[in-house]
């Protein structure tokens, strides 16, 4: 009984007793962002632009004409760790989002021919149309819901907000910073640097089924303009 009791006071004390840890297993994809070859198969929908300066890839939208989605051409498994490095140039406004795991409705890629077509960047075909997938906006600051901050996950079809968890990126800081996204199947975790602002589990019930394997995109919207570099997708240990 003694042995019980202190195993149970050891769980109240602490409870991160049981909690998981996650590491970087084999580089699966890489890409620098220094120039104009290291992106030549991503693919950008809405009118967005892409320029290298200092061998880092800034985007944003010319005349802040419209959002505009990035996407990279390859699949990733159901389990990773993506890490990247994100700066703001303009903390008037601007949003960022991560999209991941998006696939059709059907299983199919994003870009297979039976899709919609998506041009023009609208919220809606990504969040209401013909895919699934989650995502984070890590960055908030638009200008119709100024200094907000905090970060949001949703989760694709439907636009369901499932967490609302810490401050993001600063919305006043040119500095740039370090991201890190854990998949782990249906427990999403997130890191600015090395706080946590995401950390949650999908029970695949109350909002459909798990997510699985999928693209990655870089989200912005019109009033943003921010560089990327060193985006790595690792397999996922535990």
């Amino acid at each position: 009984m003694k042995n019980i009791a202190f195993l149970l006071l050891l769980f109240l004390c602490n409870d991160n007793l049981f909690a998981q840890d996650f590491y970087s297993g084999k580089l699966i994809y890489s890409n620098a962002f220094s120039n104009a070859d290291d992106v030549k198969d991503w693919i950008m929908e809405g009118p967005g632009k892409i320029e290298f300066i200092d061998n880092t890839m800034q985007m944003y939208s010319p005349n802040e004409e419209g959002h505009h989605v990035f996407w990279c051409p390859k699949d990733f498994p159901s389990s990773f760790i993506a890490e990247w490095d994100a700066q703001d140039f303009e903390t008037d406004a601007g949003l960022c989002i991560v999209f991941f795991g998006a696939k059709g409705l059907k299983g199919e890629s994003i870009f297979d021919s039976s899709m919609p077509k998506r041009t023009t960047g609208v919220f809606t075909d990504y969040t209401k149309g013909a895919m699934n997938c989650y995502h984070i906006s890590y960055y908030a600051n638009a200008k119709d819901d100024t200094h907000r901050e905090t970060v949001n996950l949703r989760k694709n079809k439907g636009f369901n907000l499932v967490m609302t968890g810490e401050k993001g990126i600063p919305i006043e800081s040119l500095e740039p910073h370090h991201l890190k996204l854990i998949k782990d199947a249906g427990h999403i975790v997130m890191y600015v640097e090395d706080r946590k602002v995401i950390d949650w589990q999908d029970d695949g019930m109350k909002y459909g089924s798990l997510i699985e394997d999928g693209k990655i995109g870089f989200r912005q919207m019109k009033w943003t303009r921010f560089s990327y570099k060193n985006f790595k997708v690792y397999q996922l240990k535990k």
